[in-house]
Formats: structure tokens, sequence, C-alpha cells
């Protein structure tokens, strides 16, 4: 994976569209990545016919990541296939052999992983993902589930390993996140939004805006 010395601020993910114009609207605030959710039981679940409508919808320069949680190798592919995804974030149990096998496809991966359950952090050399995105899992779903946690307990495996920062971030707490945790990246869905899947454009700018006002004591890793 390649590293951007002169990124100034995480780069921002922006999780959970259903909607082309609201996508649209995500990357015209300034999101370098867009999350599309594959999980069923996730009230943002989308189609990949209409992920596929998005996804067309955006620039080359903007990364589309597909959220998937212990779904078989094939049915990642044939979905990654049909709305041309750049990336695919896994939620669940999946092995490491699963994550090589994904990476080998050309596709950045990102592997979840929990500061309080399994897969836990402190798995992390077993891996070879592109990035690891870092949340406390305490929730019902797999995911942030819209609950904060110590940021902070992230920041040591940051220093070590590109970090995706998600859970319970919104626009008012993240430049705290990031001051507590320095991450290369800051993935929201719940904290934009004024229903499961709808975003608030307003919140998604402030949002951006505090990101961009952010400057990490350390060099960023470019994820996306």
């Amino acid at each position: 994976m390649e590293t951007d010395l002169q990124l100034e601020f995480p780069q921002i993910k922006i999780c959970g569209l259903t909607s082309r114009d609201e996508a649209i609207k995500c990357v015209s605030a300034g999101a370098d990545a867009i999350g599309l959710v594959f999980f069923k039981q996730s009230p943002r679940y989308i189609k990949p016919e209409k992920a596929k409508i998005i996804c067309a919808s955006l620039p080359e320069s903007i990364t589309t990541v597909g959220v998937f949680v212990n779904e078989p190798f094939n049915s990642i592919m044939d979905i990654v296939t049909t709305s041309n995804l750049g990336a695919v974030q896994l939620h669940g149990n999946e092995p490491p052999k699963f994550v090589r096998d994904l990476t080998e496809q050309g596709l950045i991966v990102i592997k979840c992983l929990y500061m309080e359950s399994h897969p836990a952090i402190t798995q992390v050399s077993t891996y070879d993902a592109s990035a690891y995105l870092v949340e406390c899992a305490k929730g019902i779903l797999p995911g942030g589930n819209a609950m904060s946690w110590k940021w902070r307990d992230a920041r040591d495996f940051g220093e070590k390993h590109p970090l995706i920062l998600a859970g319970g971030l919104t626009p008012d707490n993240i430049r705290t996140a990031i001051a507590d945790s320095c991450p290369d990246a800051v993935d929201i869905s719940s904290g934009v939004e004024s229903a499961p899947g709808k975003k608030d454009i307003y919140k998604v700018k402030k949002f951006i805006n505090a990101v961009h006002g952010c400057r990490p004591d350390r060099k960023l890793r470019r994820i996306f």
C-alpha cells in the first residue's frame, strides 16, 4: 500500500449510503470513500443493483467500499463485480486466508478488529489487510452501533498499523477522537444521519469540515 506523507488530516469514509443523490453530495462535501452495506440484517442494507447505480455516479477517485459480515468469498466477488467496488470491509470472523484471497483480487481489504470483542486488535499479526477498522463493538449489530468509547486506546495500534477509527463518532466529538487516537482515516454512519440510511448533509459537511480542521501529530498513511 502506498504511503502519502503529504496528507494533512485523516481521510474520510461516509458509510451506509442508500441514495445516489446523498452519495454524490457526500463526495462533493469532501468524502474520500463511501460505504455500501451488504449485510441484510442492517437497516442500511442495499441491493447490489442499486449500489451499482451509486458507484457509477461517483468520480473514479472515490473509493467505493462494500461492507460484508461472514459472506462467502464467491458471493463477495459477485457483488464486487456487479457493483464495481474498489474495496471490501469485513465485519465478521473472516479468517486470515480469506483476507489474503480477497487481496489477491486486487482489492483494498479492510479488516475490522475490536476492542471488546473478537477478532480483537491483539490478533492483528495474523492478518495481512490493507488497513484495519477499529471500534469497540459493544452493540447488537456488527459495527459501532453509535456507541462512543475510549478512542485513545487505539493510538498505539495506529502507530504500527493503518488505522481507520469508527464507533460513536459525530461532528461534535470528531476533533477529540482524532486528537486521542491519531487515525489515518475515520469512518462515520449514524453520526451524520437523520434516520438509518438517510444522511443529513448538513451534519456530513460539519463532520468533514471538523476533520479538515485537525492536524494530527504524526505522518498519515493513505488508505483510500
